[in-house]
C-alpha cells in the first residue's frame, strides 16, 4: 500500500483527499498547510505546517500538491529530490521556464514520477472524442473552438490575494480557469504555427491578472482554432469544445458530447460523470487521473500526465499574452512537445 500526503489544503484539496480515501492501494497518511486552524480538517491524517518536516518524518511514498501556483515548482522539485512522487494540481508552473525545469527534473530522477492534474483530459466525453478523430470517420479536423465564460467576485481575490498576483499566479483567466481548455485544444489541433491574441481587464478588480483572453490559433494541419474565455460573466456556464470537420462536427457542451452529421443529424454520444456540490465545474476525472498515476507507480507504467505534456498550454498562455503585448501573431518556433 502506497502512503500519500497532501500538501496544502485549499478549495482544490477536498477532491484530491476524497480520491485519496476512495482507493484501496492508498493510505492518506498525513496533510500540511501553514492555517494551524486546519489541524483537525482531515480525521486521521496526522497535520504538519511545514512540508519538509513531513517528508522527514513520514515515510511517505507520494504527495499531493494543493498550493498557489507560485509554490508548485520549489515545493515539487523538493519532494521528487527526496524521492517522493508528486501528483501536482495545474499548472505545471508559473511559465514555461519553471515548466521545462520540472520536465528535467523528471527526466533525472528516473525512480521518480510528477504527474499533472490535467484531468479533463480522463472526461468521457473527450476520451470519446479523441476516438472518434482517431478513427478518421469525420475527416481532417479543420477548426477547433474552446470558449470559457465563467464568473469570479472581488472576494475571490481578496480572500487569496495571491490569485491577482502575477508574480504569484502567474496569470489570471488563462492559467487559472481555462488552462485545461487550452490543453485539450492542443491535444486536437496538434503542432502550433502562431498565436494571435488579445488579454484584458473588463472588471474593475484591483488585480496585475487579465480577467479575459480571446486568441486566434494556427495549426501546422492548416487547422484554426478560436479561444475565449473570461470571468466576467454573471455565472459559470458550461465550457464549450467544438471541433469543425470535414464530414460534421463534433461539439462538447454541458459536459455531453454531440455530433452533428452533414445532413444536420445531431447525435449524442457521451455524457461526463458529474461532481456533486458547488465545485461541480470542476468535473469528476481528478479521481480517474489520481487512480490512474497510482496504478503506473504500482505497476510501472507510464500511463499518466507527465510534465512535457504540460508544457504546450504554458507555452500558448505566454504566446498569448506577448502577442497581446506586441500587437502582433507570435510564431511557435521551438514548440516543446516532449517528442521533438
Amino acid at each position: 500500500m502506497l502512503k500519500t500526503a497532501v500538501i496544502g489544503l485549499g478549495d482544490i484539496s477536498p477532491i484530491h483527499i476524497l480520491a485519496i480515501q476512495a482507493n484501496p492501494m492508498v493510505e492518506l497518511c498525513a496533510v500540511c498547510d501553514i492555517d494551524e486552524a486546519l489541524k483537525d480538517s482531515v480525521p486521521g491524517a496526522k497535520f504538519y505546517e511545514y512540508y519538509q518536516e513531513m517528508i522527514e518524518t513520514e515515510a511517505i511514498d507520494c504527495v499531493h500538491l494543493c498550493l498557489p501556483h507560485h509554490l508548485h515548482y520549489p515545493v515539487a522539485k523538493y519532494c521528487m529530490e527526496q524521492g517522493v512522487h508528486v501528483f501536482l494540481e495545474k499548472p505545471l508552473g508559473l511559465n514555461t521556464e519553471e515548466g521545462l525545469t520540472l520536465v528535467k527534473l523528471e527526466e533525472k530522477h528516473k525512480n521518480v514520477r510528477l504527474c499533472v492534474c490535467l484531468q479533463n483530459r480522463f472526461n468521457e466525453s473527450f476520451e470519446k472524442l479523441q476516438k472518434l478523430l482517431d478513427s478518421g470517420i469525420h475527416g481532417k479536423v479543420l477548426g477547433v473552438k474552446g470558449i470559457v465564460t465563467w464568473s469570479r467576485p472581488p472576494s475571490y481575490y481578496e480572500v487569496k490575494p495571491w490569485r491577482g498576483k502575477m508574480d504569484q499566479a502567474g496569470g489570471g483567466v488563462m492559467i487559472n480557469q481555462a488552462l485545461h481548455t487550452l490543453d485539450l485544444m492542443q491535444l486536437i489541433g496538434g503542432k502550433m504555427v502562431s498565436i494571435k491574441g488579445e488579454v484584458s481587464r473588463l472588471l474593475d478588480y484591483e488585480i496585475e491578472v487579465e480577467d479575459t483572453a480571446i486568441a486566434n490559433i494556427t495549426f501546422d494541419s492548416g487547422a484554426r482554432g478560436l479561444f475565449f474565455a473570461t470571468i466576467a460573466n454573471v455565472d459559470n456556464d458550461s465550457v464549450e469544445l467544438q471541433v469543425l470537420l470535414e464530414k460534421g462536427k463534433l461539439t462538447i457542451k454541458d459536459s455531453i458530447l454531440f455530433s452533428v452529421d452533414e445532413a444536420g443529424n445531431k447525435e449524442r454520444l457521451a455524457e461526463d460523470a458529474k461532481l456533486t456540490g458547488s465545485k461541480f465545474y470542476y468535473g469528476a476525472s481528478h479521481a480517474k487521473l489520481i487512480d490512474a498515476f497510482y496504478e503506473s507507480i504500482l505497476s510501472d507504467t507510464q500511463a499518466y500526465v507527465h510534465a512535457w505534456e504540460a508544457v504546450p498550454s504554458l507555452k500558448m498562455i505566454e504566446a498569448i499574452r506577448k502577442s497581446s503585448q506586441m500587437k502582433k501573431a507570435i510564431f511557435m518556433e521551438g514548440q516543446y512537445n516532449g517528442k521533438s
